[in-house]
């Protein structure tokens, strides 16, 4: 599985457009699953990263407002509702992509502020793919 993860993260920073980080978050446990970047960053960077991911997606407010919106819109799966988020910078575009097979497997892609958002998502979604393809799910 780690050679999967590793080259999955890769994949995501050689074709994803001006991508310049790319990692995957283990939402089950909050841990950063491997990371590939352009610059060396501190451990703890990475760590708050793989933190930030978690309160993103699956904090305590957010949950509420998910389970709210699956009332109002009478949902009773236990599929996460939100399932991709962007976030700009000044300086870059970061896209937050949760697997569709696997809802605890967040990939985190960060690429420059230029980037064409629409090949963004088209490549992230690629690579995803391929991912979920190689943990067989």
């Amino acid at each position: 599985m780690s050679e999967i993860v590793t080259t999955a993260v890769a994949d995501f920073r050689a074709l994803v457009p001006d991508c310049v980080a790319a990692g995957l978050v283990d939402m089950s446990t909050g841990m950063l699953l491997a990371v590939d970047t352009l610059d060396d960053h501190p451990g703890e960077v990475l760590d708050l990263l793989a933190a930030a991911t978690f309160d993103l997606f699956q904090g305590r407010n957010v949950v509420m407002i998910e389970d709210i919106f699956k009332a109002r819109r009478g949902v009773t799966s236990d599929r996460h509702y939100f399932q991709e988020i962007v976030v700009n910078s000044d300086h870059l575009v970061h896209l937050f992509l949760r697997s569709a097979k696997n809802q605890d497997i967040v990939a985190v892609l960060v690429c420059r502020r230029d980037t064409k958002v629409g090949m963004l998502f088209a490549q992230a979604r690629i690579v995803m793919k391929q991912l979920e393809d190689g943990f067989g799910a």
